[in-house]
C-alpha cells in the first residue's frame, strides 16, 4: 500500500470513530479514536515522529491551556457560580430570565471557554427553574445555543476560533468586530424563537424564592484575583496589536500569574484543566498532517470551489451545516483550516468561524456544548429532547448563518 493509500485509510477511519461518538446511542470516544489515528499515522510511516510533533500546531494547544488554567482558577474562587446566581436572581418573569440568560451565557462564551461556561450554568439554571416553578428546558436550549453564539464572537470564545484567529493573523479586535454583529443578530433571533415556540411557558410568573443568596455573598469576598487577572489578559488581547505580544503568550503569562498570586494550590487548579481536549486537539492536527503529506488536501483544493467569493462562502456554510453534526464543529475545523489558508482571505476565515460554530445549533449533536448541557441535566432529572431541539434549532442556525454570510 502506498503512502497516500495508507493516509486516506486512517484518515477515513479516525473520521469514521469521531462522527460515531456524535450518536447519543454510541459510546465511541472521540478522543481515543483521534489518538489512535496519530499513533498509526507514524506507525504505519506517513509520518517521522519528529514530522508528527511539527503538524501539531502549538500556539493553538498555548492558548487553549493557558485559558484553560484562567478559567479553573475562576471556578476554583466560585466567580462563575456567583456572578450567575446574581444574574438569575435579577429576573422578575419568565421572559426577563430567559433574556437574562440569553445574554449572561452569550457574554460568558465569548470570553471564556463556552464548553466551561455551560457546565457551571446548567445546574445553577435548574435549580433556579425548580425554585420558580418553571419548566428549565426552553431556559436550557437557550443556554446551549446562547453559548454557541456568544463564543462566535471572539478569537476566545471556544476551540475552533482560537485556531482559526492564530492561523488567520486577524487581531483580536478585529475578529471581534467583524463577528460581534453576527453574535448579536443571532441572539435576537434566539430570543423571538424560543419566545414565541414556548409563549405558553414563558407566560409564566415566578413563584418561590431566590436560590444562592448565601452562597453569592459568600462568593463574592473570593473573586478578586482571577477576575482582574481575565480582565488584564482579555485586555492584552485587544492590544497586542501594538504592544507586539502574541494571544498564546499573553494567556499563558495570564496563567502564570494566576498561579503565583491567587492562593489556590495549582495541583488543584490542574486537576481542573481538561487535558482530553488538549491531547485530541493535538491527535487532530497529526491525522490531518498525515493526510496533508498523502496529497488528501492538495485534491481537495484543486476540487474544492473555495475561493474569496459567494460560492466560496456558500460551500463553506454548506459543509458546516453538514459535518458538524456528523464529527463536530472541533475537527471539522482542522480539516477546513488547510483548505483555506492558501487562500489568503480574511472573508473566508470569518465565514468558517461563524459557520462551523453557528453550525453547532442545528441539532443536540452539532456541538460539545450542547452535549454538556443535555448530560448535565440528565443527571439533575430533567430530559432535553432530540427533536425538541431540532425544532428550535432550525430557525435559530438558518437565519444565524444566512447573516453570517453576508456579514
Amino acid at each position: 500500500m502506498t503512502t497516500s493509500a495508507t493516509a486516506l485509510t486512517i484518515f477515513a477511519i479516525t473520521l469514521v470513530g469521531v462522527a460515531l461518538d456524535r450518536l447519543p446511542w454510541i459510546r465511541i470516544d472521540r478522543p481515543a479514536s483521534a489518538f489512535v489515528g496519530a499513533v498509526a499515522m507514524v506507525l504505519f510511516g506517513v509520518l517521522t515522529p519528529r514530522e508528527a510533533v511539527a503538524a501539531i500546531d502549538w500556539d493553538t494547544i498555548v492558548l487553549l491551556l493557558g485559558m484553560m488554567i484562567i478559567i479553573a482558577g475562576l471556578q476554583q474562587e466560585g466567580y462563575a457560580e456567583a456572578l450567575a446566581e446574581l444574574f438569575l436572581g435579577r429576573a422578575r418573569s419568565a421572559r426577563q430570565l430567559l433574556v437574562v440568560v440569553v445574554v449572561f451565557t452569550g457574554v460568558a462564551s465569548a470570553f471564556l471557554v463556552n464548553d466551561a461556561v455551560v457546565l457551571v450554568l446548567t445546574p445553577l439554571l435548574i435549580a433556579h427553574c425548580r425554585a420558580k416553578g418553571l419548566n428549565p428546558v426552553p431556559f436550557l436550549l437557550a443556554e446551549a445555543m446562547a453559548s454557541n453564539i456568544g463564543g462566535t464572537a471572539t478569537i476566545t470564545g471556544n476551540p475552533q476560533n482560537m485556531l482559526i484567529g492564530l492561523r488567520s493573523g486577524i487581531s483580536y479586535g478585529g475578529f471581534l468586530l467583524r463577528l460581534l454583529p453576527v453574535a448579536v443578530f443571532s441572539s435576537v433571533v434566539l430570543l423571538t424563537a424560543t419566545s414565541w415556540l414556548y409563549r405558553k411557558e414563558l407566560a409564566s410568573s415566578l413563584t418561590g424564592s431566590p436560590v444562592g443568596q448565601r452562597k453569592e455573598a459568600r462568593n463574592w469576598s473570593r473573586v478578586r484575583p482571577s477576575g482582574i487577572i481575565l480582565v488584564l489578559v482579555v485586555l492584552g488581547f485587544l492590544v497586542g496589536r501594538w504592544t507586539g505580544i502574541q494571544i498564546p503568550l499573553t494567556a499563558l503569562a495570564g496563567a502564570g500569574l494566576l498561579l503565583a498570586i491567587s492562593g489556590n494550590s495549582p495541583r488543584q487548579i490542574f486537576g481542573r484543566v481538561d487535558w482530553v481536549l488538549l491531547l485530541f486537539f493535538a491527535s487532530l492536527f497529526v491525522v490531518v498532517g498525515g493526510a496533508v503529506k498523502g496529497g488528501l488536501v492538495d485534491w481537495a483544493i484543486r476540487s474544492a470551489p473555495i475561493t474569496p467569493s459567494l460560492s466560496g462562502i456558500g460551500f463553506i456554510h454548506g459543509t458546516s451545516l453538514g459535518l458538524s453534526q456528523l464529527i463536530s464543529n472541533v475537527p471539522y475545523t482542522v480539516l477546513m483550516v488547510p483548505l483555506i489558508e492558501p487562500q489568503g482571505s480574511q472573508l473566508l476565515w470569518l465565514a468558517l468561524a461563524s459557520s462551523a460554530t453557528l453550525a453547532g445549533n442545528l441539532t443536540l449533536i452539532g456541538a460539545v456544548a450542547n452535549l454538556i448541557v443535555a448530560e448535565r441535566a440528565g443527571q439533575q432529572g430533567v430530559r432535553v429532547n432530540f427533536w425538541e431541539f431540532f425544532r428550535l434549532g432550525v430557525p435559530v442556525t438558518l437565519l444565524g448563518m444566512a447573516h453570517g454570510g453576508v456579514v
